[in-house]
C-alpha cells in the first residue's frame, strides 16, 4: 500500500514548493492529489490558459518522484463561467438559486455546463495525458457533497421530463404506475411534470422516488463524460472519483462502474459527530471515531468498484473544520486508520491536506503541517505509517466471509417514506455491519446483484425493492441468510406488493407482514434478554417463530437456511442471531473487547483498539506477530501472520 497527501500548490509561494517535494518523499509519501479546485488559475478568462504555474509544479513533483493524481476542476466553475451562463447554477429544495461563492455551485443536469466541463477536461488531459508524472485521474471532487448532487432548477425539470418520457414512453402508464388516480394527481403529458419538492404537503412517493432515480443517472452521466475524455486522451492511467461518508444521494455502484477504482474521503471524527450516533457513543469515542465508521466505508467502497479496488483520497490527519464539534485524534489514530485501511485492502491512503491553509472557508482544517511549515502530529503518523508498512509488507486480498447486501435505492426509499423517525436503510446496513464485526466476522459489502458464490453467510439489512433474480440466486445459496424488516416491502414503482410484503421473497418464505408499527424514541418491545424497538411487524403465515416477544409477537421466522427478523433488533437480539448463524455456517466467533476489531488480509491478521483503555489481546500465545503484540494500548495495531 502507498500512501499520499493532497497538495494546493497554486495556494503556496513558488519558492516553497521544493521544499515541500521534498518533505513528502522523505516522510515516505508517493503520491500527490493536485488541481481539483484550480480552475480560476488554470484558465482565468474563456478560452485563455495558464499552464505555466502548473507546468511548473508538475515538474517539481515529479523531479521528486512523486506520482500525480490530477484533479479535473469541475467542482468549482470560476465566476466568469457562471457570469456567462447564469442559469447553470444548482437550485436547492426551496427552491432559491445556490449562488457563487463556495463550491459545487453547478447542475448536473445542464448541458452547456457539461459542455464546458468537457471541454475544461479535454483541455487538461490534452497537456497532461502522456506526462509519465501523472498516473492517475480524480473526476470532479466528492460528487454531491452539500447536497448538491440532488437539484431543483429548471435544467433539472425540463431534463427530468424527458427522462420520464424515455421511461415510460406514454403519460397514461405514467400515471398507473405512479397511483396518480389517488387525489387527482393524473398528468396530460410530460410536459406537465414538475419537481416533487415544493408540493402543499407530501408529494407522491413514486414521483420522488424517479426523481432521484433521474438525479442519480446524471451524476453517472456527468462522470462518465469525464472517464471517457480522460481514457481517450490518457491512456493507461487510472481513473478514481473520492466519494463520502454516509452518503447516499446517487448510486455509487453505478458512477463505479464507470471507474478504475473507487475512493472514499475519511474523516472518522466528523462523521460520528454528523450523524445519528448516540452521546454515549460520541463521548466514549470522541477522540477515536467509532470502530466501524471507517471501515464500514472501505468495505462498502471496495464493493462499488467491479474488481475491488479502492483507496482512501483524503484521510483525516487532525481536527476538521466542518463539524458541530471538532476534537483532534487521540496520538496514534491518524496511524490506526491508514493501517486499518491496509487490513481492508486499499491501494492508497492519501491525507488531506500536505499544509493547513491560513485562509478562507478551511482555515480550521488541520493538515500534515502547521500553517508555519512546522509538521504536526500527523505528519509524524505517517511517517510512522509509512515504516510499518515497509515492516508488514505484501498482504493478500481480503476472504469471502459474509456478504452484507446493501444498495442506495434502498436508502432513498425509506429517505422518502421512513414512517417513523430514525428509520434508515443506510443506519440499518451500519448496525449490521458493527454488529457482524463485534464477533469477529469479515464482512463485504456488496450490491444486490453481486455474485454470492464462496461466502459462507449473507445478510440482507433491509432491501425494500428486490432486484430481478436476488430471490433465485438466495435460493440457490447454500448458507444461511438473514433479511431485515421491509425488505420487499415494496414494488419497483414504489406500491405496496398486491401480494404484501415480503414480495417476491414468499418464493423462500411463506410468510405475510400484514401490519407494521414504528415505535417512537423510549419505547421498547421486551424478549427474554433483548429488547425491539424503532420498527415492528407483525407477520402470518405457516412459519412458527423462531424467537418471540414476552407477549408472545413473533419477530424471527425461519424456513430452511433463511430468517426473516421482523423488528429492528437491539445490539443483544442481534447479537444472538448472527452468532447463531455463524455457528451454522461453521464460521469461529470472537466476542471482543469494547473497542476491539479484527480483519484478515491474506494470511495477515490485524488487530486494533478503538477503546481508551489498553486491552490484552485473548489466545495470543504463540502468534506470529510482524507489528505490534497481545498487548494493544489505545490507538494500538498488531498484525500477525495465520499459517
Amino acid at each position: 500500500m502507498r500512501l499520499g497527501v493532497c497538495y494546493y500548490p497554486e495556494h503556496w509561494p513558488e519558492d516553497w514548493w521544493a521544499d515541500d517535494a521534498r518533505r513528502m518523499a522523505e516522510m515516505g509519501l508517493t503520491r500527490v492529489r493536485i488541481g481539483e479546485f484550480a480552475w480560476s488559475r488554470i484558465e482565468p478568462s474563456l478560452g485563455r490558459y495558464d499552464w505555466a504555474w502548473l507546468d511548473r509544479a508538475v515538474e517539481v513533483l515529479h523531479a521528486a518522484g512523486l506520482g500525480i493524481i490530477m484533479g479535473t476542476p469541475t467542482a468549482t466553475p470560476p465566476k466568469w463561467l457562471v457570469d456567462r451562463m447564469p442559469d447553470m447554477i444548482a437550485y436547492d429544495a426551496d427552491g432559491r438559486p445556490r449562488s457563487f461563492g463556495s463550491r459545487r455551485h453547478y447542475c448536473f443536469s445542464h448541458q452547456g455546463y457539461r459542455n464546458e466541463a468537457a471541454r475544461i477536461v479535454a483541455a487538461m488531459a490534452d497537456r497532461y495525458g502522456d506526462h509519465p508524472a501523472v498516473i492517475a485521474w480524480q473526476t470532479d471532487n466528492e460528487y454531491g457533497c452539500h447536497d448538491s448532487a440532488v437539484s431543483y432548477s429548471p435544467a433539472a425539470r425540463d431534463a427530468f421530463r424527458y427522462w420520464l418520457a424515455a421511461k415510460y414512453g406514454e403519460i397514461a402508464v405514467l400515471n398507473h404506475a405512479w397511483g396518480n388516480v389517488f387525489w387527482s394527481m393524473e398528468y396530460r403529458s410530460f410536459a406537465e411534470i414538475d419537481l416533487p419538492n415544493l408540493t402543499v404537503t407530501e408529494a407522491n412517493p413514486a414521483h420522488w422516488l424517479d426523481f432521484r432515480r433521474f438525479s442519480s443517472d446524471q451524476v453517472a452521466i456527468f462522470n462518465r463524460l469525464q472517464v471517457e475524455i480522460l481514457r481517450d486522451a490518457s491512456p493507461g492511467r487510472d481513473i478514481v472519483h473520492n466519494f463520502m461518508g454516509f452518503f447516499t444521494q446517487f448510486d455509487h455502484h453505478a458512477v463505479g462502474r464507470d471507474l478504475d477504482v473507487a475512493s472514499w474521503d475519511s474523516y472518522p471524527l466528523g462523521f460520528l459527530e454528523q450523524f445519528w450516533f448516540s452521546e454515549g457513543e460520541k463521548q466514549a469515542y470522541l477522540h477515536q471515531g467509532h470502530p466501524d465508521i471507517a471501515a464500514f466505508h472501505h468495505d462498502l467502497y471496495r464493493g462499488c468498484q467491479r474488481e475491488g479496488r479502492w483507496w482512501v483520497m483524503e484521510q483525516q490527519p487532525g481536527p476538521v473544520n466542518w463539524a458541530c464539534f471538532n476534537p483532534a485524534p487521540l496520538p496514534g489514530m491518524v496511524r490506526l486508520w491508514t493501517l486499518e485501511a491496509m487490513a481492508h485492502g486499499a491501494e492508497l491512503v492519501s491525507y488531506f491536506r500536505w499544509r493547513q491553509a491560513p485562509f478562507a472557508q478551511e482555515q480550521m482544517h488541520a493538515g500534515l503541517l502547521r500553517p508555519d511549515r512546522v509538521d504536526d502530529r500527523g505528519a509524524h503518523e505517517a511517517r510512522q505509517a509509512a515504516a510499518d508498512i515497509k515492516v508488514i509488507g505484501a498482504v493478500g486480498p481480503p476472504p469471502r466471509s459474509v456478504a452484507l447486501l446493501f444498495d442506495y435505492q434502498s436508502d432513498w426509499v425509506t429517505d422518502i417514506q421512513p414512517q417513523g423517525k430514525g428509520f434508515s436503510a443506510l443506519r440499518a446496513a451500519f448496525e449490521y455491519y458493527s454488529a457482524l464485526r463485534q464477533l469477529g466476522l469479515d464482512v463485504d459489502i456488496v450490491a444486490p446483484d453481486a455474485d454470492l458464490s464462496g461466502y459462507a453467510m449473507v445478510v440482507i439489512p433491509c432491501l425494500p425493492i428486490l432486484p430481478d433474480g436476488l430471490v433465485d440466486r438466495l435460493q440457490g445459496f447454500a448458507g444461511p441468510v438473514l433479511i431485515g424488516p421491509r425488505s420487499g416491502s415494496k414494488t419497483a414503482d414504489f406500491a405496496i406488493p398486491s401480494d404484501l410484503p415480503p414480495g417476491g421473497l414468499q418464493a423462500l418464505l411463506p410468510i405475510k407482514v400484514v401490519r407494521v408499527e414504528s415505535l417512537r424514541d423510549g419505547v421498547v418491545l421486551d424478549g427474554d434478554g433483548f429488547a425491539v424497538h424503532r420498527w415492528m411487524e407483525t407477520v402470518e403465515g405457516e412459519v412458527e417463530p423462531e424467537i418471540k416477544l414476552k407477549d408472545g409477537c413473533g419477530i424471527l421466522f425461519r424456513h430452511g437456511a433463511l430468517r426473516y427478523l421482523a423488528a429492528w433488533p437491539d445490539a443483544a437480539l442481534l447479537k444472538q442471531i448472527l452468532t447463531g448463524l455463524a455457528d451454522e455456517a461453521s464460521m469461529e466467533v470472537q466476542h471482543l473487547p469494547e473497542g476491539v476489531r479484527l480483519r484478515r488480509a491474506g494470511k495477515m491478521r490485524f488487530a486494533v483498539n478503538y477503546a481508551s483503555e489498553t486491552v490484552q489481546l485473548v489466545n495470543a500465545p504463540g502468534r506470529n506477530f510482524v507489528l505490534g503484540d497481545a498487548v494493544l494500548p489505545p490507538a494500538g495495531v498488531a498484525v500477525w501472520r495465520e499459517d
